[in-house]
């Protein structure tokens, strides 16, 4: 990672202690996960108009009718891929680019695949100021992976899957965890799968929403 802007010199780094402080509160206690989350500026992912709420916890738009997570969400899925710094890391869904910042900041290299071209093009922008460099995102469908990059240690889904595509779970490196919210359009359980050779086994994180995995593996448009 950059070793310049991230939250160096803004005015929002109180507000980012509290959120750092409800999120430990509320089960956090990956240390790697709160210190990202107290260096990321948040509001550098929101559009102007919401940025006035970018450190509530709860999810905001951000345009194409998608959304940035509720921050809690987002700490409990990197807390369950148990980052170390030397991941290879898949991300399908890089949305505002604010959980691609995080991941970052928690492993070694990652790659980010966005559906929406306009919401590529702002997550870029947004990293390049403040200055992570350790990501490529790609415009394309998700739900197909990045296959010349993997295996990957660990993949991180961002939208609701019927259930886990088939070409996610083969670029799983052996012993990876893969976070993915599976169900319907309307409910998902948030879902941690960790291959095991040709095995993989799941484990319920709990209920969440989000918007669909639109794609040749996922829900049609």
């Amino acid at each position: 990672m950059g070793s310049g802007k991230v939250g160096q010199g803004d005015s929002f780094g109180g507000y980012r202690t509290q959120l750092v402080e409800l999120l430990r509160d509320k089960g956090i206690r990956d240390l790697a996960v709160l210190e990202a989350v107290a260096k990321v500026p948040r509001h550098a992912f929101v559009p102007e108009s919401v940025r006035h709420r970018a450190y509530e916890d709860s999810p905001l738009p951000i345009g194409n009718g998608q959304t940035i997570s509720q921050p809690l969400v987002q700490a409990m899925y990197l807390q369950a891929l148990k980052l170390t710094g030397y991941e290879k890391v898949l991300e399908i869904g890089t949305g505002s680019g604010y959980q691609t910042a995080l991941l970052g900041v928690l492993a070694s290299m990652v790659f980010s695949v966005e559906r929406h071209r306009g919401l590529a093009d702002t997550a870029r922008e947004a990293l390049e100021e403040v200055d992570i460099r350790n990501v490529t995102i790609l415009v394309g469908d998700g739900t197909l992976g990045w296959r010349p990059f993997a295996p990957y240690d660990a993949i991180l889904v961002s939208a609701a899957s019927p259930d886990a595509p088939a070409p996610l779970l083969e670029q799983l490196a052996d012993g990876g965890r893969l976070v993915v919210p599976l169900g319907d359009r309307e409910n998902q359980v948030l879902t941690l799968i960790t291959r095991e050779g040709d095995d993989y086994r799941r484990e319920n994180l709990g209920g969440v929403r989000f918007v669909p995995l639109v794609g040749q593996h996922g829900f049609p448009k």
